[in-house]
């Protein structure tokens, strides 16, 4: 995985009430896998396996009202249904928007995170 870059996102925090379900919520929508640092955090792996991109943090307050990150998608119906199927709350959508389609979806923690698929 390359270096982070100059005003590139290199790294995402969420803030989780329940460490495990979050855990389980975003392994079986996505297949993310994890580094577990304690009953605290978890780290959430590169997919290259080449160090993380994120983590989750237990105990923090959820970012509800923060910043929207969007995941790709390259299926979005399937990944709607994986979002659902693992706990998650669609919150808006699917809609066009322009290039592809998108929605939005709320974990178990009350973190608000969006999908997109090119059209």
């Amino acid at each position: 995985m390359p270096g982070p870059k100059h005003h590139v996102i290199s790294y995402i925090e969420f803030g989780v009430t329940d460490l495990a379900a979050a855990r389980d919520f975003y392994t079986a929508a996505f297949g993310w896998e994890f580094n577990d640092y304690g009953p605290a955090y978890s780290g959430i792996r590169s997919p290259d396996g080449e160090g993380e991109i994120g983590g989750l943090a237990a105990g923090s307050a959820s970012g509800g009202d923060g910043p929207l990150v969007l995941l790709f998608s390259e299926d979005l119906d399937a990944t709607v249904e994986a979002v659902r199927n693992a706990g998650g709350m669609i919150a808006a959508g699917p809609y066009d928007f322009p290039g592809g389609r998108r929605f939005e979806f709320v974990d178990p923690s009350g973190n608000r995170l969006g999908v997109f698929a090119e059209s």
